[in-house]
């Protein structure tokens, strides 16, 4: 059983306290990840698959006005799940729905008119055209975090599509009513952290948020703390040499692993999903050190 969130220590001596969680807004989730991907894509040595994702990112975003309301848990199961701290999405317990292969199938149709590799389409006409049980499977190793190398190209147009339908459904929670559910796990939907957030909100200066790589979901998480196994010990920072100090991998000692802290309070264009793939940089600086990467993001498959 975990414990309550402990309270960030910048909030110390303030007059407010940072709200627990923020849940997302799916419009201007993906309208703001898709517009980062573009200003990254702009300046980056991997512009052509920041452009891709900017397309895919649009094409989730277009797809949203055209679905069926997905339909949250009962009002008992919300209630036990909250009694019991686990999160009331449980993605274990996931079993698809008529709004989910709708879901599925809107964003594959979308994501035709993306400009795209010829092996990136292949991979889409594959998983489009896939049977019900080679689709099933899928999604479950997207929500198991347990992708095929070999087949990592059509998991991220399944990956994108559970994007969608966990960000709508998470918006439909009540943020009020979550607790915490453990270190290093979303109190939505129960996945790991794409990286961390130093934030600057009026009622939440300089705190931390977790942020969901599947349904959005943001989690206040207190500062210098691994977000994997929540030590407090052997915590570091390491970031790419003549870096703007914006972005930097933390590093726990205990566990070994790192997540990438983004200072949003320096610079507001950082987004979560966004801005983990456009540092890739430092992921390949920290994969010639003893950390192993403990986040995940659906876009940054195989590293």
């Amino acid at each position: 059983m975990s414990s309550s969130p402990l309270p960030d220590p910048s909030m110390i001596g303030g007059v407010t306290t940072p709200p627990f969680v923020r849940l997302p807004d799916p419009p201007t989730l993906f309208e703001a990840r898709a517009r980062r991907l573009e200003e990254l894509a702009a300046a980056s040595e991997m512009g052509p698959y920041l452009h891709f994702l900017a397309g895919l990112v649009r094409a989730q975003h277009a797809i949203l006005g055209e679905l069926p309301g997905p339909e949250l848990p009962d009002a008992e199961t919300l209630e036990r799940a909250r009694t019991h701290e686990m999160p009331p999405l449980d993605r274990s317990r996931f079993s698809s729905d008529e709004v989910v292969e709708t879901t599925l199938d809107r964003l594959f149709e979308a994501a035709k008119a993306v400009p795209k590799p010829a092996m990136a389409g292949a991979a889409l006409a594959r998983v489009a055209t896939a049977d019900a049980a080679v689709r099933a499977e899928m999604v479950a190793n997207v929500l198991a975090n347990a992708l095929p190398v070999e087949v990592l190209a059509e998991h991220v147009y399944v990956a994108a599509a559970l994007q969608v339908h966990f960000a709508r459904l998470a918006a439909r929670l009540d943020g009020g009513r979550l607790v915490s559910v453990g270190d290093g796990v979303c109190p939505a939907c129960g996945g790991p952290p794409v990286a961390s957030l130093i934030v600057e909100w009026p009622n939440a200066h300089g705190s931390r948020y977790c942020a969901c790589a599947l349904c959005g979901t943001l989690w206040n998480f207190v500062r210098i703390r691994c977000v994997s196994c929540g030590s407090t010990k052997g915590i570091g920072y390491q970031e790419v040499e003549g870096g703007a100090g914006t972005i930097k991998a933390e590093t726990c000692d205990e566990c070994r692993t790192y997540v990438k802290v983004l200072y949003q309070n320096k610079d507001m264009r950082l987004e979560p999903v966004a801005d983990d793939v456009g540092s890739l940089g430092l992921d390949l600086k920290m994969a010639e050190g003893p950390y192993r990467r403990a986040a995940f993001d659906p876009f940054l498959l195989g590293y």
